[in-house]
């Protein structure tokens, strides 16, 4: 357990030391995100690389805690990857397919060093297959989450803290340490990201986050009495799931490219009800660890009763893209030709 605390208390120190000094360097080079008016509405321009300082917090914490095993490696090099991947698009010099290349390449990385689904009753081909599904949806996920302060760092930690608890449930020492480290790092980014955010973690920030959430998730221990238990990660990584396949049927039905930058998000249209910044990300925070929770749940209680949690979540979630939908969103006629390079505000999701 010392083991645990300190790699995140390390990681927290070092990311609340080092977000400030991204933040210094990015307005010093002008690496910020300005309003532009219609869907960018901060009243200032707010710097970019937040997520720099989350990978080197997480990064130095686990150097001087822990060893570098292969599988460790294999995650940490994808991680850079996708991390230097976004740091370069958040200069806004990056194309959607390049992007996509460079998540490819990543999970390329992922499954080189042995990090995959592994089920015994799939197919080789299936199972990679699913792995790079699952790896290039919850790093895109966690990517188009972050349109508001607070939103996508805030998921990310609760999502962390779960995957810690089901790590140390299966005394999976690996796994929990870079948990904890991805955790400290998170909180102390989030010091300053919360609303109004001194600094935003950018392209670079959330795809590193999504593609460690999805690695450490991808390779945890879930199944108990029942193959039911497989589910649990999309339980705990539910709410940028859900946000994802809404925005993505949104735009489907009104015949738009999935990547187009346009209010449909259901954290936008939580703000168009009237709710403010702090109350949607604390909803999608307590979201977030009530269906962590349903998943741990699934992992310890009969198959029966685990379907049955899993079915009433479903429908719980489908109801509430019913009700969401409903919801009457401004949709600017300029913005059809715009695609999203970056969902964290550079290409014009909304940051009101």
């Amino acid at each position: 357990m010392l083991l645990y605390v300190l790699t995140f208390t390390l990681a927290l120190l070092l990311s609340l030391y080092a977000v400030p000094l991204a933040r210094q360097a990015a307005l010093k080079y002008g690496i910020v995100d300005s309003p532009d008016g219609q869907l960018k509405r901060q009243g200032e321009p707010v710097p970019y690389l937040g997520g720099l300082a989350i990978y080197l917090a997480f990064l130095v914490s686990l150097a001087f805690t822990f060893e570098f095993r292969q599988d460790v490696l294999g995650i940490v090099l994808a991680g850079t990857l996708v991390m230097t991947l976004g740091l370069i698009d958040d200069f806004g010099v990056l194309t959607p397919g390049t992007k996509l290349a460079g998540q490819f390449l990543a999970v390329f990385v992922l499954i080189k060093s042995g990090i995959r689904i592994e089920i015994a009753a799939l197919p080789d081909w299936l199972a990679l297959a699913l792995t790079v599904a699952w790896m290039i949806g919850i790093i895109n996920a966690f990517n188009l989450l972050d349109i508001m302060d607070g939103l996508s760092a805030g998921v990310g930690l609760i999502s962390a803290a779960v995957l810690l608890v089901v790590a140390l449930l299966n005394g999976d020492t690996t796994i929990a340490v870079m948990l904890a480290a991805l955790v400290g790092s998170l909180l102390g980014f989030l010091w300053y990201n919360f609303h109004p955010a001194k600094i935003y973690m950018g392209d670079a920030g959330a795809m590193f986050l999504g593609l460690m959430l999805g690695a450490l998730s991808m390779i945890g221990q879930y199944t108990g009495s029942h193959h039911v238990s497989l589910l649990t990660p999309v339980l705990i990584l539910g709410v940028p799931i859900f946000d994802t396949l809404f925005v993505m049927y949104i735009r489907f039905r009104r015949g738009l490219p999935v990547f187009l930058g346009s209010p449909d998000h259901m954290a936008l249209r939580l703000r168009h009800w009237g709710l403010t910044v702090p109350q949607v990300v604390v909803l999608s925070c307590l979201a977030t660890a009530l269906m962590g929770g349903i998943g741990l749940a699934v992992m310890v209680v009969g198959e029966e009763v685990a379907l049955l949690l899993i079915g009433l979540t479903v429908m719980t979630l489908g109801i509430a893209a019913v009700v969401l939908r409903r919801v009457e969103m401004s949709h600017p006629a300029e913005l059809s030709f715009r695609r999203v390079a970056a969902p964290d505000g550079r290409s014009g999701e909304s940051r009101s």
